[in-house]
């Protein structure tokens, strides 16, 4: 196999592909896309690298010499340990970490038991479409909690900035392929499933791991954890419920605040991380179509963006988690608070994009203890709350910057009801100050972005773990047989990573134990 990069075609030539690359670098038997990207930067080009089966490597290398080179990508793992459980591992948490270790120890005939406080699927769709219509919260069974975890409902983003050596990526793309994910995710630049296709892939992926001997317990939450000797000993679910557990992978999520709490009662040692806070950010797609690639727009799926900007004070403000063609989500899991996130089908078509636009926050923001950057996520989910009189909090642009409440009807893409209210009441002033200056910052980069009917709703509160549940290089806890993992425990953002991290799990456990 020969990888050629740095194929550029024409947007409108997109589907004729085939027809230039045998033109170009003909004879080849087949080919596979690696990867496809857009340089917008001045005359729009789609940007290919292609894999290449040929027959004669050296030649065809000899021939596309500046571009080209051998390939080898494959993920491979033994399984070396000599020890045997003496329970079957027990995960917690039925997310992307969780479902990614449960997959890989089952393939090795470990049969895990996973623990999952909210719901299964089809059961969970129907509380977080109830909620979205009536705003009645399930407070175990929502956007946060429930099988698939919090990326469930989210736009299905799969990029990621982390280094993987290994090609645990490329794996984690090739499984989501083959548990129902459309085949462009394996070569986009910023690959997406999209939640009405990534609830199919989950279900088929909790189905593979049942028929290779996983179990999942639903409605069951961790509650204590019995330590022997500092090891795990067992596990208490629903207060009442006890499991022997001599491996215990912690997958929770990142809106686990009971569970934190718990665990720093029982000794696992924590500390405090930063995290990021804002509001979401929504225009007409339209607009941010043409301002990236202008006409060739027509050729193009919708448009994206990342922007950044260091304020005067030194804090970072950024767009995080965009949602091209998407949906703003209340994604409340407690009682008396709110937040919001995004959300997208794979169409993106809804006709409005969305992001985040956050600002860095830390221990000078919100306190030095452990959980004050809990505290402060509840403080300000609360407000949001109180001044969405329990619905979406949502504000025009130009009226966040004069301080005051749009009294217009405000027209966007939401999943949940909102209510007009003033979005500077949410957090400290010198935090909104920043987001302006940012704004009109990103305003010099995407023509409209800081219009005057841009679309502000809050609050964005969940963009990482407050946490960070501290491991060693073995994965292990201060307590052994503990292994924290994925978002929840501090140690991933998004579902590509929280499923490579998941991977790494199931790799060090296998270091220690033999097949059972």
């Amino acid at each position: 196999m020969v990888l050629v990069n740095n194929i550029k075609i024409d947007p409108k030539d997109k589907n004729k592909l085939t027809d230039i690359l045998k033109k170009k670098f003909s004879p080849f038997n087949s080919y596979i896309i690696n990867r496809e990207s857009i340089d917008a930067r001045k005359d729009v080009k789609i940007i290919y690298s292609i894999i290449f089966d040929v027959n004669d490597e050296d030649k065809f290398i000899k021939k596309h010499k500046d571009s080209s080179k051998y390939i080898k990508k494959d993920y491979k793992y033994r399984v070396t340990g000599s020890l045997k459980m003496k329970y079957r591992p027990v995960i917690v948490g039925a997310g992307p970490s969780g479902l990614f270790a449960a997959y890989f120890l089952s393939l090795e005939g470990f049969k895990p038991l996973i623990i999952e406080m909210g719901k299964d699927i089809d059961e969970r769709d129907i509380d977080v479409n109830n909620f979205f219509n009536t705003n009645k919260l399930n407070i175990n069974s929502n956007v946060q909690f429930g099988l698939g975890g919090a990326g469930l409902f989210s736009d299905g983003k799969l990029n990621t900035g982390i280094s993987d050596k290994s090609y645990r990526i490329n794996k984690v793309l090739e499984l989501f392929v083959k548990f129902g994910a459309n085949k462009d995710i394996l070569y986009s630049n910023r690959p997406h499933i999209g939640t009405d296709i990534l609830k199919i892939v989950i279900k088929n992926m909790k189905e593979e791991i049942e028929r290779l001997g996983g179990e999942f317990m639903f409605n069951s939450k961790l509650t204590s954890i019995n330590i022997s000797n500092n090891k795990v000993d067992s596990i208490i679910i629903n207060d009442s419920k006890v499991i022997s557990c001599d491996n215990l992978i912690l997958a929770i999520g990142h809106s686990s605040r009971d569970t934190f709490y718990m665990l720093n009662d029982k000794g696992v040692y924590l500390e405090s991380k930063p995290f990021a806070v804002g509001f979401r950010v929504s225009h007409k797609q339209d607009l941010i179509n043409k301002s990236q690639y202008g006409e060739a727009y027509k050729y193009l799926d919708s448009a994206s963006y990342k922007l950044t900007y260091n304020s005067l004070s030194h804090y970072g403000v950024y767009s995080f988690c965009m949602c091209p063609g998407g949906y703003i989500v209340n994604a409340s899991s407690f009682k008396d608070r709110l937040c919001v996130n995004g959300m997208s089908l794979y169409k993106r078509d809804s006709g409005y994009a969305n992001s985040a636009i956050v600002i860095s926050v830390s221990k000078k923001d919100y306190g030095e203890e452990l959980f004050d950057g809990v505290k402060f996520q509840e403080q300000i989910e609360k407000k949001a709350y109180e001044i969405g009189n329990s619905f979406i909090p949502v504000q025009l642009y130009k009226d966040f910057k004069d301080n005051v409440t749009s009294t217009s009807k405000i027209e966007s893409s939401f999943k949940g009801n909102t209510y007009n209210a003033n979005l500077r009441d949410i957090l400290p002033d010198y935090l909104n100050k920043d987001i302006i200056d940012a704004m009109e910052y990103f305003g010099s980069k995407i023509k409209g972005f800081n219009s005057s009917n841009t679309v502000l709703a809050g609050i964005e509160s969940r963009t990482s773990s407050p946490i960070r549940i501290n491991r060693d290089l073995s994965f292990n806890s201060n307590i052994k047989g503990i292994y924290p993992i994925g978002e929840g425990a501090g140690y991933a953002g998004g579902i590509t990573s929280s499923a490579v991290d998941g991977i790494k799990c199931f790799e060090k456990i296998i270091e220690i134990y033999k097949n059972c």
